[in-house]
Formats: C-alpha cells, structure tokens, sequence
C-alpha cells in the first residue's frame, strides 16, 4: 500500500468518525495493523486512547472484544473456562468450554482491545504471548485454539505513576508496536468539544477548553482534566448563564471535581482550587 493511500484512509476514517487532528497518530496506527504489529497505545486519560480502536475496528468492519484491565481479572477470564454443569452433561469438549475474550477474538479474526493493560495482573498479561508470537493459546483437556487471519490486538495503559498501576513485563512489550498519545492543542480541542456539544459560542469554547487545559499544569493538582473536563463545562454552562462569573465557577466545580486530584499536603479544597483556575482565566481573558 502506497503512502498516499494510507493518507486517503486517515483522511476517510477522520471523516467517518468526526476525529479532529490526529493525522500523524491515525497514520502510524494504520502503519502497524497493515504491518500486523500489534499495538500499545500509552498517554493520559482522555487522550482518545479507546476513540482511536474503536474507530480502527469499526472502519475495517471487524468485531471488538473489550477487556478493561483490573488486577483481580485472571488468566481464566481472559482465556475462558469450563462450565461445570455442561462437563457433567457432556465432558471436557468444544461444547461445554466458555470462551473468553482472547479466545474469542482469536477464533473470529477479530480486534481485542486490553483497555488499561497495565491494570492487568503478570500471569493475565503472560497469557498474550504465546497468542502474539504465535497465534495459538493452549487450553488443557481440548487442545489449541488459532488466531484466524484478521487477528489483532490493541492495548492501552495509562503513564506509570498513575494509581494501580503496574509496568508491563520486558517480554510482553518487546512484542508491541508502541505509540505515545499527548493532549492536542488547544484549537483541536476547542474543536473536539464543540464537534461533542453542538455548542457554536466561540467564548463559551474558548473559556471552557483554558480552565481545563489549566488544571494539567497547576501546581496543587496532582492530576489535571482530560478534554472531558471542557466537554462537560461547556455543556453545562449553556443552562446557566455563561455571561455570569459564578455560573462559571459553579458549573466548572460541577465538571472538574471528579477529573482531578490535589497533589499531597495541599490544604485547599479541590473546590476551592478549580475556583481560584476559574477567576484566573476569567481575568486573563477580559470576561465581563
């Protein structure tokens, strides 16, 4: 496939699916699924981690099987199991194993997209490599299944520092394509949240997009907002009175408060810290 080509299809696939930006990203995924390089998408929440898979998948018109990455989650869920009332009727068979995710992407040829694969236990995260490397997965009592053509994965992690997570191991990276994922640009999300909210004030987009792009930076917050922080304000704010200071700060207490978190030992609220970000941008911005 040329390098034109591979163009035409980001520009298609952004077209269908409303993505903003994102052309050199769209690019290198459609690199590794036409290289068959399975791929490991990293970045912050919010940072269309799932967006991008889901739109892959469904652009080639392949089913998707999700798994969202918890340590409690075990080899056997992600494997699949024996239902013992089918053993009893009918023995170790085809008939009576459950399949799971893996299995099942592997016998349709389709996407299995490890949302937050860091979240995974080791011996969950173990189980991908015989299936990357060799396109089979081992079930005692029946024998191997094989990945039909089509097969593929997609995984996402969240940064290393963030809260429950763990590193993947050494051997189960070295068999990813690996792409790093960063908040876009200011303009490209004032796009994305009024493409989101069918909101047409410029203001309103401007104002929302800065006091969510200030929280990232700010230095009591630990964690700042994802796109969906601005999602939220401007869409609540269109009920209020977006020519209102306090409605601004009461409807960004709404959006942000649970996007958050203060770094350790600070002795504000949260609230009063996404008060003092609202008055900051206001200011900066001439709002009256």
């Amino acid at each position: 496939m040329t390098v034109s080509k591979i163009i035409d299809l980001v520009e298609d696939i952004k077209e269908k699916y409303n993505i903003v930006g994102r052309e050199d990203e769209l690019k290198l995924c459609l690199a590794a699924k036409l290289a068959k390089k399975h791929l490991l998408l990293e970045g912050d929440v919010g940072t269309g981690k799932t967006f991008l898979a889901h739109s892959i998948s469904n652009y080639y018109s392949q089913a998707l099987e999700r798994v969202d990455g918890d340590e409690r989650y075990t080899a056997s869920n992600l494997i699949g199991h024996f239902d013992p009332p089918s053993v009893i009727n009918q023995g170790y068979c085809w008939d009576s194993f459950m399949l799971g995710p893996l299995t099942k992407a592997m016998k349709n040829g389709s996407i299995l997209f490890l949302n937050e694969i860091n979240r995974l236990n080791e011996g969950t995260q173990n189980v991908l490599l015989a299936a990357m490397d060799e396109g089979l997965v081992k079930i005692p009592k029946l024998g191997d299944v094989l990945a039909e053509e089509g097969f593929y994965i997609i995984a996402s992690m969240n940064p290393a520092e963030y809260v429950a997570t763990s590193p993947l191991s050494e051997a189960l990276r070295d068999r990813f394509a690996w792409l790093k994922l960063t908040y876009q640009s200011e303009e490209e999300e004032r796009d994305i949240v009024k493409v989101r909210t069918g909101v047409d004030s410029e203001e309103v987009l401007s104002i929302a997009v800065r006091m969510t792009r200030e929280t990232r930076n700010w230095i009591d917050l630990r964690r700042g907002s994802s796109i969906r922080g601005a999602i939220d304000l401007a869409s609540i704010i269109q009920y209020l009175d977006p020519e209102d200071a306090k409605s601004w700060a009461d409807a960004a207490i709404m959006s942000l408060v649970t996007k958050v978190e203060l770094e350790d030992g600070v002795e504000q609220t949260v609230e009063d810290v996404i008060t003092t970000i609202v008055q900051k941008v206001l200011t900066e911005m001439d709002f009256h």
